[in-house]
């Protein structure tokens, strides 16, 4: 992410400002599930206009694809604000942020992807920035060094982060607004998967919309990668409309099971069961034998497979549940493993 960009409030829903389809939505009222949060937006936002103020800041945390960055540009449509956006491991240095924030303008807002991982020197400049509205601006260096205090318009910081956990306590403490987002039900799923095949111009079935819900994590990010595919090979094969049969044959030729799982999924549990003996194992050994970030395991991969009761994360390691040996097809001799309280505390 280009940490100049600037999303206005005037992008089309149809046109991601590159002449390509955008399946974000603009409005709150446009925006599926999450209504627990929808609801508390709401009545911020309109407390916001009506004071003529800028919107306390906000903190949106939970796993990739469920919706933050788009809920950070649906806020700023709805207050006729400018947004500007960054992700954390771009900005480097203090003046990199220095600079951004003296950019905005009154009631802008700020949106900063992956917040959890701002350098301690840079987070510090937020402290003030948040709090009163000033930055501290440092000018030459040595003992010839300045520094000048320079006032900011009042501004909403939007911080998203998978991992509200690793953010610093001062830091955490100034979001007037913290919501996590949780995993989506199949019934909101498929109702994305029908809005994004109308933008695409290609009816879907409601079978056919319940099968890639079916496979999509809980995750509209995923519903619309899938459907998108799902869309090219209609295209190839000149279908028009989508009904469940060709969305499974599609999605079978995807290697994306009734699940939702893909290979690097099966192979996750692969190793669990049969190179570790289902566990408990450490997500460093982990990450060396599927050849993948510890990063990636956590927060891309391990939160669907803990959500549906497929593996633990323990005191000990991760730990392979019986319906993770039951899907693989493997019976785990000793059943005596998974006595429910052995390894229930979790790290």
């Amino acid at each position: 992410m280009d940490k100049d960009s600037i999303i206005t409030p005037e992008h089309s829903q149809y046109d991601d400002g590159n002449g390509e389809f955008s399946l974000r939505p603009l409005r709150l009222n446009e925006f599926i599930g999450q209504s627990h949060i929808k609801d508390k937006l709401s009545i911020f936002v309109e407390s916001a206009i009506k004071r003529s103020d800028a919107l306390d800041h906000i903190l949106f945390s939970g796993p990739p694809g469920l919706g933050k960055t788009t809920l950070a540009q649906i806020i700023a449509n709805e207050l006729g604000s400018n947004i500007k956006a960054t992700s954390a491991p771009i900005i480097e240095r203090p003046g990199d942020l220095a600079s951004l924030l003296t950019t905005l303008n009154e009631k802008d807002v700020l949106f900063i992807d992956e917040i959890h991982r701002l350098r301690t020197v840079v987070e510090e400049i937020l402290y003030s920035a948040m709090e009163d509205f000033f930055v501290d601006v440092k000018v030459g260096e040595g003992v010839s060094a300045k520094s000048f205090r320079v006032p900011l318009p009042k501004f909403t910081l939007i911080g998203a982060t998978t991992r509200s956990g690793l953010l610093s306590t001062p830091l955490y403490e100034r979001f007037g607004i913290v919501e996590r987002l949780e995993f989506y039900n199949e019934n909101d799923l498929a109702y994305i998967a029908k809005r994004t095949g109308e933008i695409l111009n290609i009816e879907i079935f409601n079978d056919a919309a319940s099968s890639i819900a079916k496979r999509s994590r809980g995750t509209p990010r995923i519903v619309n990668r899938l459907v998108r595919r799902v869309f090219d090979f209609a295209t190839v094969e000149n279908v028009t409309e989508i009904d469940g049969s060709f969305a499974d044959i599609s999605l079978t030729k995807l290697g994306v099971d009734e699940n939702g799982f893909e290979a690097l999924d099966k192979q996750y549990l692969t190793v669990i069961i049969k190179h570790y003996g289902g566990g408990p194992v450490g997500v460093d050994t982990l990450s060396v034998s599927l050849s993948e970030e510890v990063e990636t395991i956590e927060d891309v991969i391990e939160p669907y497979l803990i959500q549906k009761g497929f593996i633990k994360r323990t005191n000990k390691g991760r730990v392979a549940t019986r319906k993770a040996y039951n899907y693989m097809n493997i019976t785990k001799k000793n059943d005596d493993f998974f006595e429910p309280n052995l390894f229930d505390k979790e790290f």
